[in-house]
């Protein structure tokens, strides 16, 4: 992959997110900085081939101070909120940061799925407030540019559209590409 630089608009918060994956010789670097009208949040996630998370560090200046949150799963498997590890974590592969649709990027990659294949993964979810728990998934590959998301412990599902790259084009009624 060479470098590519992506926007999204968030329909739910009017945020507007620019996103550059970085070729690299370990494998991608994600740089972001997403504008909430007022405040902005920065992010930076690395990624070892083949497309393994190891890193996500955020900086949330939207409130009166800025919020730091580094999660870091180790070679391991062992996982890391602020370097305090997080057994409760164990079963995750991938970081699913609830106010980026490049989360999904992750596991579509990672995965490989076939047309008609699913699997069930757990992230490290980082909400909106940056508080991070596990969040079970699936993940299923309805079409070719087409992946079924649906959340294992809630009625949530969406049927989100990529591109080529497995980078989001349209996550209905939370993000849009741009």
């Amino acid at each position: 992959m060479t470098s590519i630089e992506v926007g999204w608009v968030g329909l739910e918060q009017g945020s507007v997110e620019r996103c550059a994956l970085l070729a690299g010789d370990d494998g991608p670097m994600i740089a972001a900085a997403i504008d909430f009208r007022p405040g902005m949040v920065d992010y930076r996630v690395r990624i070892v081939r083949p497309w393994l998370f190891r890193e996500l560090a955020v900086v949330d200046s939207r409130g009166a101070h800025a919020v730091r949150r580094r999660v870091i799963l180790d070679d391991s498997g062992r996982w890391y909120v602020d370097d305090v590890e997080r057994p409760d974590l164990s079963g995750a592969r991938e970081v699913d940061l609830a106010i980026s649709p490049l989360s999904s990027t992750l596991p579509i990659r990672r995965l490989g799925l076939e047309i008609g294949e699913s699997a069930e993964i757990v992230t490290a979810y980082v909400g909106d407030d940056l508080d991070v728990s596990a969040d079970p998934q699936r993940y299923t590959r309805i079409a070719e540019l087409r992946y079924l998301y649906e959340s294992l412990d809630s009625v949530f599902s969406r049927e989100v559209t990529v591109d080529e790259h497995g980078l989001v084009l349209d996550y209905p009624s939370l993000f849009q590409r741009v």
